[in-house]
């Protein structure tokens, strides 16, 4: 089953228009200014690299909300929280937190965390799991992880484990 998943672009286009106008409208700013007063070169080419670094920001913005929507998170207050903590902490919160690329159920095509043994919306398996416990296990495993009981023939067995 296919999916509508796009993970080709993960800023999203609104993103990209609103680093263009900052961009542009910032240098206009900035050839007024230098045309109309009497400065320096180098502390106004220095300026010069503002509306650079702010259009890469809103770059970052928008690579945080695509990526965060991508992953299943809470994309809304990811993006707010890139926006709102200033110099960049809340970028660099998103990095440090993100959770892991959903994987694809192959039967319903639904996203799954890479962690999970079932599938959250058809319930079909997708990874080895105990039948004890019905937690994801690894194949190479003789006991559980998690309640200790011997695996051997007895765990479940999906599809094995999924690919991005």
């Amino acid at each position: 089953m296919t999916t509508n998943v796009s993970t080709t672009r993960v800023v999203p286009q609104a993103a990209w228009i609103t680093a263009s106008v900052l961009l542009l409208v910032g240098w206009s700013a900035m050839f007024v200014f230098l045309s109309s007063h009497h400065v320096r070169k180098g502390p106004a080419l220095a300026s010069m690299m503002i509306p650079v670094i702010v259009a890469a920001y809103a770059l970052l913005v928008g690579y945080v909300y695509g990526d965060a929507r991508r992953r299943g998170m809470r994309y809304v207050m990811w993006t707010l929280l890139a926006i709102f903590l200033t110099n960049g902490i809340g970028i660099i919160l998103y990095f440090i937190l993100r959770e892991p690329l959903l994987v694809y159920c192959p039967h319903c095509g639904g996203g799954v965390n890479p962690n999970h043994a079932f599938c959250p919306r058809c319930g079909a398996a997708v990874q080895p799991s105990c039948t004890h416990c019905h937690r994801a296990v690894q194949p190479v495993w003789s006991h559980c992880a998690w309640c200790g009981s011997a695996l051997g023939m007895n765990s479940q067995r999906g599809s094995g484990p999924l690919t991005a």
